[in-house]
C-alpha cells in the first residue's frame, strides 16, 4: 500500500518557508538552526526550533516542540492526517515521535547522511512493519535549508579560530 502527498508544490514550499523561519530563530539564539511546523487541515498547529543548548536537554529538537504544541492544539496525541515540515531530515527520536503521534506526511529540506532516519541513513518513517508509517519527501527547499546549517557551522568554526588566535596574541 503506497501513500501519496496531499499537497501541491506551492503548499510544500510555503510550509517549509515557515519551518525555515523557525530555524532562523534557533540560529539567532546560537542553536543549531533547525525548525519545524506541523500542519493539520491547512493550518499550522505546532511550531518548534532547536533549543538543546539553552535547555541542556537532548530531546529539545524542533520536531518534538512542534509535535507537543500540535497535540495540545488538537486536544489529542493522534495527529492523523497531519503534515510535518522540518528543515533537516529527522533523527531516530523524532521519527519515532512522528510514528507514535500518527503524522501522515513528513517533508524535510536538507538530507542528513550521518543520522537521517527518513531514508538517508535508514528509513524508519516508511517501514511498513511498524503499526503506523508515513509518506516522506525530502529535498524541499534543500539548498536554503542546507545553507542555514553550513553557514552556522562555518561561523562556529571561524569564531573558535578567532578565539584561539586572540588567546595566542594575549600570551605574547
Amino acid at each position: 500500500m503506497e501513500k501519496i502527498s496531499t499537497l501541491t508544490q506551492g503548499e510544500k514550499e510555503y510550509y517549509m518557508q515557515e519551518a525555515i523561519k523557525e530555524a532562523q530563530k534557533a540560529g539567532a539564539q546560537k542553536e543549531v538552526p533547525i525548525g519545524a511546523v506541523l500542519v493539520l487541515d491547512g493550518k499550522i498547529i505546532g511550531r518548534g526550533h532547536n533549543l538543546r543548548e539553552h535547555t541542556q536537554d537532548a530531546t529539545a529538537h524542533a520536531e518534538m516542540f512542534a509535535i507537543r504544541e500540535a497535540c495540545r492544539q488538537a486536544g489529542s496525541w493522534r495527529l492523523e492526517k497531519s503534515q510535518l515540515f522540518v528543515t533537516l531530515e529527522p533523527c531516530a527520536m523524532c521519527s519515532g515521535a512522528m510514528q507514535l503521534s500518527r503524522v501522515e506526511e513528513v517533508y524535510f529540506g536538507a538530507y542528513d547522511p550521518k543520522g537521517g532516519t527518513a531514508g538517508t541513513f535508514m528509513n524508519l518513517l516508511e517501514d511498513q512493519r511498524f503499526n503506523h508509517w508515513s509518506y516522506v519527501e525530502g529535498g524541499i527547499l534543500e539548498e536554503t535549508c542546507g545553507s542555514l546549517l553550513t553557514d552556522f557551522f562555518k561561523s562556529l568554526r571561524e569564531a573558535k579560530k578567532n578565539a584561539r588566535r586572540q588567546k595566542s596574541l594575549e600570551k605574547d
